[in-house]
C-alpha cells in the first residue's frame, strides 16, 4: 500500500552509516522509496501550535485529516511549533495522532516554541520516536537535536535517488547583546556540507536532487523578496522573522548544488515561494487554528510537494479547507 512504502534496513543503509560517520543515516530503521510511477509525495504541516484541552486545536486536527485523506502522501514533514502547552507529551501525541493512525511515515523538526513547555528537545524527541511511523532522529556532536537526513531510494533498486535534509534551526540568539531568533550554526552547516559531498561522490559526482526542511527562515528570504524581478507566488503578510545574522546556510547550498528548495514555517501569515538564485525558498501553510495568530486568507492548510524520480524538478501547491488547491508551482519551469 502507498501509505506503507517503508522497507527494512538495508545493506546500503549500513554502508551509508560508515560513509557519513553520523547517526543521521544509521539510525534510520526504515527506508523511503519512489513509487512504481516514479513519484514521491510529501505533505508539510507547520505551526500546529497544539494546546491540550482546547477546542481551538480542533481546527488543526480537521485540516490535518482533510489533507491526509485527500493527498495520501508517502511522507509527512512537520516543520516546528507542533505543541505549545503542557503537558507536552500529551500534546505531541494528540497532534500527531491522525498521521500515526493512518500509518504514514513522518519526520519533524522542532521550532522555537516547542520546548517552552515542560519537556526539553531531547525529551520530546524520545516521545516522537516512540510513535509508529516515526523517522525523526538526531546527529550527535553538532548543535541542535533534530538534524538528520532522509534518503529516498529509487523505485527499481536500492540507490539513493533524492535526499531530504532536516535541520534544527534552534530557538533564540545565544550571542550576548544580539536579540532575536536563532540560526543554523556553523557545525550544522559543516555536517550538511560533508553529507552532501558524500552523496554527490556516491552518485558519480552529480549532486542528488535535494530538499531542506527547518523552522525559522534564513535571511535569504529577505534578499529574495526584495528583488522585484524574482518569481514569487503566494501570500506575504509579514516580514520574514529570520535571525539577525546570516550563518551561511544558503551559500553552502549554492556551492553544493543539490538543494532545489527549502521549506520553513514560523511566520504564520506567509505561505509564499520565491526564487533565490535558483533555489525556491518556500513557506509551508499554517496548519494551526486560533490557538495562535492566524490571519491568513482562507485559513489553515498544508503545503504539498511532489518529486519525480530521476529529474531535478518538483511540483508544489497549497491545500486548504474544503479541498481547494492554490499556488500550484513547478520547479524549475516557473522560475524562468
Amino acid at each position: 500500500m502507498k501509505h506503507s512504502r517503508l522497507f527494512s534496513l538495508s545493506l546500503m543503509m549500513l554502508v551509508g552509516s560508515i560513509l557519513f560517520g553520523t547517526q543521521s543515516i544509521s539510525a534510520q530503521t526504515k527506508t523511503l522509496k519512489f513509487g512504481d510511477d516514479g513519484k514521491f509525495k510529501i505533505v508539510q504541516f507547520t505551526d500546529i501550535h497544539w494546546v491540550v484541552g482546547s477546542d481551538k486545536s480542533n481546527a488543526a486536527r480537521e485540516r490535518i485529516i482533510e489533507v491526509l485523506d485527500a493527498e495520501k502522501p508517502d511522507l509527512v514533514v512537520l516543520t516546528g511549533d507542533v505543541v505549545t502547552s503542557k503537558p507536552a507529551e500529551k500534546g505531541l501525541k494528540e497532534a500527531l495522532a491522525p498521521i500515526v493512525e493512518r500509518k504514514i511515515p513522518f519526520a519533524l523538526t522542532f521550532g522555537n516554541h516547542d520546548e517552552e513547555n515542560d519537556l526539553s528537545r531531547k525529551e520530546m524527541l524520545a516521545v516522537v520516536q516512540s510513535l509508529e511511523g516515526n523517522l525523526t532522529t538526531t546527529t550527535e556532536g553538532i548543535t541542535g537535536v533534530t538534524n538528520y537526513v532522509l534518503p529516498i531510494k529509487a523505485s527499481a533498486d536500492d540507490r539513493a535517488a533524492a535526499v531530504l535534509y532536516v535541520f534544527d534551526s534552534n530557538a533564540y540568539s545565544t550571542i550576548k547583546g544580539l536579540k532575536g531568533y536563532g540560526w543554523i550554526e556553523h557545525d550544522q552547516i559543516g555536517w550538511y556540507k560533508k553529507t552532501s559531498a558524500a552523496y554527490t561522490t556516491a552518485n558519480g559526482g552529480t549532486p542528488l536532487p535535494s530538499l531542506a526542511f527547518f523552522h525559522i527562515p534564513i535571511p535569504e528570504y529577505h534578499e529574495a523578496i526584495a528583488n522585484e524581478g524574482n518569481f514569487m507566488v503566494g501570500t506575504r503578510k509579514e516580514r520574514a522573522c529570520s535571525a539577525e545574522v546570516n550563518s551561511g546556510l544558503g551559500t553552502a547550498m549554492l556551492a553544493a548544488g543539490d538543494v532545489m528548495a527549502t521549506f520553513v514555517g514560523h511566520d504564520h501569515v506567509n505561505d509564499y515561494a520565491v526564487n533565490w538564485r535558483g533555489i525556491l525558498l518556500c513557506y509551508g501553510r499554517l496548519t494551526g487554528g486560533s490557538t495562535t495568530y492566524n490571519d491568513i486568507p482562507k485559513g489553515n492548510g498544508a503545503r504539498v510537494i511532489l518529486l519525480t524520480e530521476g529529474k531535478r524538478e518538483f511540483e508544489t501547491w497549497i491545500r486548504i479547507k474544503g479541498g481547494e488547491v492554490i499556488n500550484h508551482t513547478r520547479y524549475p519551469q516557473d522560475l524562468k
